[in-house]
């Protein structure tokens, strides 16, 4: 019998805190690779991929040549922990988005048997800046926009602006459904994460609602 119970048990689902953690590890690998950069452009601007060797074929004397082999294949090692955590971040959120939506549609259920309705939809999210020319603008998302879809991020699993810039990292080039309240009325926009003028993939600027 005990075995029986054993077989049947629930794999444990993946907890915020377990992705608070990734997040953090994230975080930590991408302040090394900083620091590493930081270090290379102290030695005569080298690089990561600058020559190590003069216009005769020398060894350069002018870099700490041991110093900046040592940065790149750090650098390099970080790069690969670096995407190797940003797949476990992306697979633990697609796991509790979907624990969330496992919960909505039990909360819907027992909504509709007790006669209550709840809005489901309220924004946790707020376009303060829009750039012109941006991929942001080029969807049509203006300032004063309250967002409540962003993706596969909804009221719902919405923890922090971390969780949006997760889905726009893996997003580059992907149309993304956007939803916002705008003037009180929804408004859904298809919105494609991409490299512009500009900085970052969107060209806007989010800050959190206090629900």
């Amino acid at each position: 019998m005990k075995m029986t119970e054993a077989n049947n048990a629930v794999e444990p689902s993946v907890a915020e805190g377990d992705v608070r953690l990734l997040i953090k590890r994230k975080d930590e690998i991408e302040e090394q690779i900083k620091a590493y950069y930081d270090m290379l452009q102290t030695q005569e601007g080298v690089g990561i991929d600058g020559p190590l060797v003069d216009v005769e074929g020398f060894p350069r004397a002018d870099v700490d040549l041991y110093k900046v082999r040592s940065a790149r294949h750090s650098i390099s090692c970080l790069q690969n922990d670096h995407k190797a955590v940003m797949v476990e971040i992306e697979e633990a959120l697609h796991k509790l988005h979907a624990t969330a939506r496992v919960g909505e549609r039990k909360d819907e259920t027992k909504m509709e048997a007790t006669g209550q309705t709840v809005s489901l939809s309220s924004p946790f999210a707020l376009v303060d800046a829009v750039t012109q020319g941006s991929p942001a603008f080029q969807a049509g998302l203006r300032v004063g926009d309250e967002i409540m879809e962003f993706g596969s991020v909804k009221t719902q699993n919405f923890r922090n602006l971390r969780d949006i810039a997760s889905v726009v990292q893996h997003s580059e080039g992907k149309s993304l459904r956007v939803g916002v309240f705008r003037n009180g009325q929804e408004v859904h926009l298809s919105l494609t994460p991409q490299h512009w003028s500009g900085r970052g993939l969107l060209g806007c600027n989010l800050v959190p609602l206090h629900r």
